[in-house]
């Protein structure tokens, strides 16, 4: 899809509306940017949060949603390496984006290495989001993923937790009427999951 066209799909999704911005601002943004064959527009979290861009997702019909116990998602920032590269502008653009299948039932702490030893750069949780709502069906039953470029500091370390995108099953507090929803939520850094790979980019910019 041209830039002009994944645009449409953000205001048909309500991005003017969550970000206050009027829609013919954020065209004259993304009409800065060079259309590129194959890229993904990544909204910046100066643009929209994590939080904001949650809702605006669909899986079948119902909105997505962050889990209740991610209170502190907005302190999830890029980690040092992507920050290095993070375009400060509101929209960007992404290059050959993988979901990293290959890597499912490795934890973020065995990925992380992995990934940049490919030099493939991690996706931050806004943009795994921003990447499915350009292609929802990214997103299925046991492929999901999980967006490490996106870390809480904690004092000189990290947060236990790294964020990811995942289809809620409509148990415990997601509550039955979310089965089926996209969920953004967390795992441990130190656990494997059989349903989550490692998304990732070639580059962005």
């Amino acid at each position: 899809m041209s830039l002009s066209q994944q645009l449409d799909r953000l205001l048909e999704a309500g991005l003017a509306e969550v970000t206050g911005v009027a829609p013919a601002d954020l065209a004259a943004q993304v009409a800065a940017l060079p259309d590129e064959p194959q890229s993904v527009l990544a909204v910046h979290p100066g643009l929209a949060t994590a939080r904001q861009l949650a809702p605006l997702l669909r899986h079948h019909g119902k909105p997505g949603f962050v889990v209740e116990d991610m209170t502190d998602l907005e302190a999830f920032v890029a980690i040092e390496r992507v920050a290095a590269v993070l375009p400060e502008r509101p929209f960007y653009l992404l290059h050959g984006l993988d979901r990293g299948d290959d890597m499912r039932n490795w934890s973020p702490t065995e990925a992380l290495p992995a990934v940049l030893g490919r030099g493939r750069s991690p996706l931050t949780v806004n943009e795994g989001i921003s990447w499915l709502l350009q292609d929802p069906k990214i997103l299925e039953p046991n492929h999901c993923f999980m967006t490490i470029g996106s870390r809480k500091p904690k004092g000189e370390t990290l947060d236990a937790r790294t964020p990811a995108i995942w289809i809620s099953g409509g148990t415990g507090r997601d509550g039955t009427a979310r089965r089926g929803a996209p969920k953004v939520g967390w795992c441990w850094a130190g656990n494997r999951h059989t349903w989550l790979g490692f998304a990732s980019a070639a580059h962005r910019h």
